[in-house]
């Protein structure tokens, strides 16, 4: 079967670290299924992988990859995932990704457990389909689970363009939610107001109101940016740092309007069957900067190291 994986991760150059070729297929143990895929999504994790970290422990080629939608038992399905390694199947920051146990799925044929498999909305396509399990995930648990989105509410998304990001945007406007956002670039600025977007302004830029939610996912140089947006008693929720991962605290700022800062790190299979109903019900189109041949992967990993997408980055393997 046709595979993108990695044999040496390089630092340096994790996208010419990725490879595509025939790998042998998977046997699925017990409790799990096979899954023929149609189509996957990158994520900034499969750059990691790339570069090393958390591979120690793997010899040999390393199928990457954690979003996915295909058929499995003549089903259309998308797959969900986490393995959970906390008590209780709760999602911690140590909760493991396919890929992370061996079992990534940019490939043609997969195993995963049968209960990781939910139902593909009939509107999506391929693509859209598996856009959905890392980064929309993400998005939802942060805005629902760990902030109160809905009618009424004010969300900023920092740095309009990543999968996160768009998959906030459309999300907190399906929630009924007045969303601004943050770009330096004026054409990803555009493209946030077309999916629902009231404000777009250049990063770093005052806001016309302070917001009840702010989307992290930016990090170093964004977050002292969310701290001065953030209204009193508001809610920031991080879930990354593309620009580092060290940011200072104006905790003046912080204790004097109470603000809450909450980490966020993909989410429950609950969670998951909740957002995929969400999107069914609203009739949202996940946003795919593009789809390429699985061929063409390294094409995607450059353009996610370079930060140029708008939306999800997928692959095609029908």
């Amino acid at each position: 079967m046709r595979a993108a994986h990695v044999r040496t991760p390089s630092a340096a150059d994790p996208v010419g670290a990725l490879h595509v070729g025939d790998l042998a297929a998977p046997t699925a143990p017990p409790g799990w299924v096979d899954v023929d895929v149609r189509a996957g999504a990158l994520n900034m994790h499969d750059l990691w992988t790339l570069r090393g970290v958390g591979t120690t422990g793997h010899d040999g080629p390393r199928v990457i990859g954690s979003d996915a939608a295909g058929v499995a038992a003549g089903r259309e399905v998308i797959v969900y995932p986490v393995l959970p390694t906390a008590p209780d199947g709760r999602t911690v920051p140590h909760a493991t990704l396919l890929p992370d146990a061996g079992h990534g799925v940019l490939a043609e044929r997969i195993v995963v457990p049968a209960a990781h498999l939910v139902a593909k909305p009939a509107g999506l396509s391929w693509a859209e389909a598996a856009s959905l399990p890392t980064a929309w995930l993400t998005a939802y648990r942060m805005l629902f689970t760990r902030a109160a989105v809905g009618p009424g509410r004010t969300v900023l998304v920092q740095g309009a363009g990543g999968g996160v990001a768009t998959a906030a945007i459309s999300l907190a406007v399906a929630a009924g939610a007045t969303v601004m956002v943050t770009s330096r670039s004026a054409a990803k600025r555009e493209r946030a107001l077309a999916l629902g977007a009231a404000v777009a302004l250049d990063s770093g830029a005052r806001t016309p109101e302070l917001a009840d939610i702010v989307v992290e996912t930016v990090g170093a140089a964004t977050f002292d940016h969310s701290t001065r947006c953030t209204r009193a008693g508001g809610t920031i929720v991080v879930c990354g740092g593309t620009s580092g991962f060290t940011a200072e605290l104006d905790l003046p700022r912080l204790f004097a309007r109470e603000i809450s800062v909450h980490g966020a790190t993909m989410g429950t299979l609950d969670e998951f069957v909740a957002l995929v109903g969400f999107v069914d019900t609203h009739r949202i189109r996940p946003v795919v900067d593009s789809v390429v041949d699985l061929a063409d992967i390294r094409t995607q990993a450059a353009r996610m190291l370079a930060g140029t997408a708008f939306g999800k980055l997928c692959v095609s393997l029908t």
